[in-house]
């Protein structure tokens, strides 16, 4: 086991790595930027190195400032969190090419996975079920892009083969708007992430977002922790996540998660992963892998008993994973609400000093944050303070208590969206379960906002 780890990363994610480390025996260094000084996590961690300026570009992006960071504490190996490099093969090379250990998977399976085209490619020869598509990446031919589309049928989605998180995408309706959305996506796409590589998908109309979290070890062993609904986006960014998916036979997500599970035998993988999903008629198709523990983790968590923050740290020091797939029972049912500063309406960051701040508690709740009373959120990153779950025996019970949280929750000073997660938590098509991607949305578009809220 690894005797000191250094946290590449910063927020809710820094101190929850911190947390799993402590109870592992496992010494810490926190990185951070100059705004991030006063944060939770580095008071608490064992060491704590300054990596630059307030800027991610200049801080939390900057590979040999943290590569340094680990070298001067004696840092064994380097965990990358969420978001910022976690994805990074590079990064990932560089850290095992200095001496360190990554705790993730491998340069090479970062790359295969992150780039759209060759994942998709990879779970076909898998078995894994994919969405109807171009054959990778679309040519440059025109008069070949037209007859793809007509062979998957519109509507279609075009897609960057290098994309995420929601950006590099262009849903398309007629022949006549086609190729210059192709053309369109292709400049965006060389410009956001240096890759122009494009590809085609049939886009489904009422989908459901369900991901299938696996654990993978470096000598051939491979399970699934079962799923997670994680359809409550707004802009292809989730809002609200639950485990299980309600509505799905079990059989169906046994089946699929073996599916996930022998594909990572497969390709080798290592570490935690996700497979993410469209869901729709009974079906599953592949979209993309997160080749990282995603923010949602604590829900697959509740309802397995896995710490799957301590399953990564072990997997990395090579550890054979301990657990078989009869080993995982699910149980009860989970909900978390993600808790951003922003107003809860127009949805603007709202960065600023924290007044009053009160979490709630009681049986079943759990608050991920590193937020507290006097706390500054920064204006310089992701809007996200926190995250409340909530776990119950049943499904209305796990919802039954967020209401109650949600109504303890104090955040003063700064604009929330606790008020957006109280409407949900009473809205008939969340609490029936089963709604799609665009439903939030729709809801959103159709309702007027409530003047005392702006």
């Amino acid at each position: 086991m690894f005797e000191k780890i250094l946290i590449a990363n910063r927020g809710e994610i820094a101190l929850r790595v911190l947390r799993a480390c402590r109870e592992l025996g496992i010494r810490t260094v926190a990185v951070h930027s100059e705004a991030d000084t006063e944060a939770k996590y580095v008071k608490l961690a064992d060491e704590s190195v300054c990596i630059g300026p307030a800027a991610s570009a200049k801080s939390y992006l900057n590979i040999p400032a943290i590569i340094s960071a680990a070298e001067v504490t004696d840092a064994e190996a380097i965990h990358p969190g969420y978001g910022f490099l976690s994805e990074n093969a590079d990064f990932a090379e560089r850290v095992e090419q200095s001496g360190f250990a990554f705790i993730g998977p491998r340069a090479e399976t970062i790359r295969l996975m992150g780039d759209k085209v060759s994942a998709k490619d990879a779970m076909r020869e898998a078995g894994v079920p994919c969405v109807p598509g171009s054959d990778g990446a679309l040519p440059d031919d025109p008069k070949e892009i037209v007859r793809i589309a007509k062979q998957i049928g519109y509507p279609v989605i075009i897609k960057a083969a290098g994309g995420g998180g929601g950006r590099g995408m262009r849903v398309v309706h007629t022949q006549a708007a086609l190729l210059n959305a192709v053309t369109t996506t292709r400049a965006e796409a060389g410009a956001a992430f240096g890759n122009p590589v494009v590809y085609m998908e049939k886009y489904l109309e009422n989908p459901r977002h369900v991901e299938i979290q696996v654990l993978a070890d470096e000598h051939g062993n491979a399970i699934h922790l079962g799923e997670r609904d994680c359809s409550m986006q707004r802009r292809h960014q989730k809002v609200i996540e639950e485990a299980p998916a309600p509505g799905i036979d079990r059989k169906v997500i046994a089946k699929i998660g073996e599916r996930c599970a022998e594909a990572c035998r497969k390709i080798g993988y290592r570490g935690a992963g996700t497979f993410e999903f469209l869901f729709e008629n009974g079906e599953f198709y592949f979209i993309e892998m997160n080749t990282r523990v995603q923010v949602e983790h604590p829900v697959t968590e509740l309802i397995t008993g896995v710490d799957i923050v301590q399953a990564q740290v072990r997997i990395a020091g090579g550890e054979k994973l301990w657990l078989k797939q009869k080993d995982i029972v699910f149980r009860g049912h989970a909900v978390e609400c993600r808790i951003n500063a922003e107003d809860p309406f127009k949805f603007t960051p709202c960065p600023g000093r924290i007044s009053n701040w009160h979490m709630p508690g009681g049986p079943g709740i759990r608050v991920d944050s590193h937020a507290y009373n006097g706390y500054t959120v920064p204006q310089h990153y992701d809007s996200m303070i926190g995250k409340l779950i909530a776990y119950g025996d049943t499904r209305d019970q796990a919802i039954r208590r967020m209401r109650i949280a949600l109504s303890e929750m104090v955040i003063e000073g700064i604009k929330s969206n606790i008020r957006l997660h109280q409407n949900l938590m009473l809205d008939g098509g969340f609490v029936g379960g089963g709604t799609s991607i665009h439903y939030l949305e729709q809801k959103l578009a159709t309702q007027a906002p409530d003047v005392k809220d702006r």
